[in-house]
């Protein structure tokens, strides 16, 4: 009987072929890849990245992924998405289309299908990360142990927060975005004044997020008196990084600075004195920009915190698989616990 219990433990945990589905969906983009499970670390066989807005849903594009894998058979999956479950029907404000976990099921013939939180997956995926696939944007020489904070503005803005745990790892996800925005000079103070005044709760991310830049951007526009084009995240970009327009580049000036600001506060909120991954959408396309701007400055930017906050380093990573391979790491040990 334990035998026969160990054997189905087993190859629950373990697909005949090695072989399981794993996607990372955010609001612009859905990432699916097929992940070899039997190695000490999951590892990509088959990778596309999809727009969500070109499809009718995620179903849709887990099928055609399927199709083109011509016809790999798998029966488990793991789903990395922003947002809860609820009552099996994902929760989020950013997704184009409802995702409903038993529909995927049904139409895909999974026997297993697992939900986790994209930052959470992001997170667990961290620990795969090699020096040399990573961005210093604060180094110290004497960096501390303890949780590591992952954090990224993309169509959201995305944490969560992993905490060493012995051998193992947990990971405590966040809905960081939601929470109120703050200001801490006085741009940002006239900034969050005009947003203050179409909403009673201005959320982080709709400033510091790929529509939030649109929105900041817009913001200064009637600061400085200028006509607002209402320009694309993308657009925004290119005219500061090639300087042709001055509220594009005081936009994104402002941002990296407010992020620093907000990325600290997330330090000293969980107590993430072992580092900081830069990940999201943006970030990678800014690297540059990023590196010149006051991010470290506001990031350390802590009062009497400023002497702990030198020591907490801050790296940027690609995002990219990071966020597949992560969902079938956890999905892999959240059954090797059971």
């Amino acid at each position: 009987m334990v035998q026969a219990a160990s054997r189905q433990l087993a190859e629950t945990v373990q697909p005949a072929n090695g072989l399981m589905l794993a996607a990372d969906v955010g609001g612009t983009y859905a990432r699916v890849g097929l992940v070899q499970t039997g190695a000490a670390a999951p590892a990509m066989q088959r990778y596309h990245k999809y727009r969500c807005a070109e499809y009718p849903g995620l179903g849709a594009i887990l099928r055609h992924f399927l199709k083109e894998a011509a016809g790999v058979p798998v029966a488990q999956g793991a789903i990395a998405c922003a947002g809860y479950a609820l009552d099996d029907v994902v929760i989020n404000n950013n997704l184009p289309w409802k995702v409903s976990l038993a529909q995927i099921r049904a139409d895909l013939g999974l026997n297993d299908l697992m939900l986790v939180n994209d930052f959470t997956a992001i997170a667990y995926a961290t620990r795969y990360v090699r020096p040399h696939e990573v961005t210093a944007i604060a180094s110290t020489q004497q960096p501390l142990e303890g949780p590591v904070v992952v954090v990224g503005p993309g169509t959201g803005l995305g944490a969560a927060v992993r905490i060493p745990n012995g051998g193992s790892t947990i990971i405590l996800s966040t809905e960081a975005g939601q929470a109120a925005l703050t200001a801490s000079s006085e741009i940002e103070i006239e900034v969050l004044r005009r947003l203050l005044r179409n909403a009673k709760h201005v959320p982080v991310e709709h400033v510091l997020s790929g529509p939030g830049l649109t929105n900041l951007h817009a913001a200064l526009c009637e600061i400085r008196g200028v006509k607002s084009q209402r320009l694309s995240p993308t657009q925004i970009t290119s005219a500061a990084i090639e300087h042709r327009e001055a509220v594009a580049l005081e936009a994104l000036r402002v941002f990296c600075a407010w992020l620093g600001s907000v990325v600290g506060n997330l330090v000293l909120l969980y107590g993430a004195q072992g580092g900081v991954y830069l990940a999201g959408g943006i970030l990678p396309q800014i690297r540059e920009f990023l590196l010149e701007s006051d991010f470290v400055e506001r990031f350390r930017d802590k009062g009497a915190m400023r002497a702990l906050m030198e020591r907490v380093p801050v790296n940027l990573i690609e995002h990219g698989q990071l966020g597949v391979l992560g969902a079938a790491g956890w999905y892999l040990d959240q059954r090797r616990a059971q």
